[in-house]
């Protein structure tokens, strides 16, 4: 049986890997084509593989991967471009929705592109979402972890962990 889950992900510690799974799912109760739906679904080719070929998406317009894993926008086939410009734009879009969001879903979002910013194999993917992690807290008005500071966070460590929670979320 295949793992669903791409294989960069599986050097991750249990607690980063819990991490990208929570935000797979998206928010409930937005419409299909709501803007954060094609953002998901890039993040989602980003960490899953395809569910009918096992493939890794290697780019947001692939018209491969049904409408759990499909593409963000359309692009015709055989013409490379870069796709960084129109993934920006789905971001804008994103955004400019975010009242529409639950609160809760929207920092699954940001945790889970800190880490695939920090840790995703492809420069350019890593990038593009480190880039994404940096907007969404900038939106929130935070400051970022470094990526030693999320490894402390998340490295399967109760006592590192409970040392950077709130004791009201450790019950």
């Amino acid at each position: 049986m295949p793992i669903v889950t791409q294989e960069w992900t599986h050097s991750l510690t249990c607690m980063q890997q819990t991490v990208l799974l929570t935000a797979v799912r998206g928010p409930d109760g937005v419409a299909k084509y709501h803007p954060c739906k094609f953002l998901v679904r890039w993040y989602r080719r980003c960490v899953l593989l395809g569910a009918l070929d096992h493939n890794v998406f290697e780019n947001p317009y692939d018209p491969r991967g049904g409408s759990f894993t499909g593409p963000s926008y359309e692009w015709p086939p055989g013409l490379d471009h870069d796709w960084t410009q129109k993934m920006n734009s789905v971001v804008e879009n994103y955004l400019q929705s975010l009242d529409e969001l639950p609160h809760h879903f929207q920092l699954h979002l940001m945790h889970a592109a800190e880490i695939i910013g920090y840790k995703h194999p492809d420069d350019q993917i890593r990038d593009w979402w480190h880039w994404l992690y940096l907007e969404l807290v900038k939106d929130m008005h935070l400051a970022p972890e470094t990526e030693q500071q999320l490894d402390y966070r998340l490295g399967d460590s109760e006592a590192q962990w409970r040392a950077t929670s709130s004791e009201a979320t450790q019950a």
